[in-house]
């Protein structure tokens, strides 16, 4: 069964790069491309409910250890690319 008909646009956003490679290998994980995980997770925000099972979130912790990602939602919106002013 199909789900709702949308239109979809081509963005260019940009992102931290570790989030952008775990992001990449999610969405190879669960077979989807990058923008249904992307869409997903923001509709599940929308709502204020969690995108990830446990089981996912573990994939997840995984993939972070990997890429080196040592961010947390602490650091949502605080930022600095190199050469802003602290981040060289």
């Amino acid at each position: 069964m199909a789900g709702p008909v949308v239109e979809r646009v081509q963005t260019g956003i940009r992102v931290e790069k570790r989030i952008l490679k775990v992001l990449k290998a999610l969405a190879e994980h669960a077979d989807i491309t990058l923008g249904d995980l992307v869409e997903g997770i923001v509709l599940h925000a929308f709502e204020g409910k969690a995108p990830f099972s446990p089981e996912t979130l573990e994939v997840i912790a995984q993939l972070k250890a990997i890429y080196g990602l040592d961010l947390d939602a602490g650091a949502s919106h605080k930022l600095t690319e190199r050469g802003e002013g602290g981040g060289d």
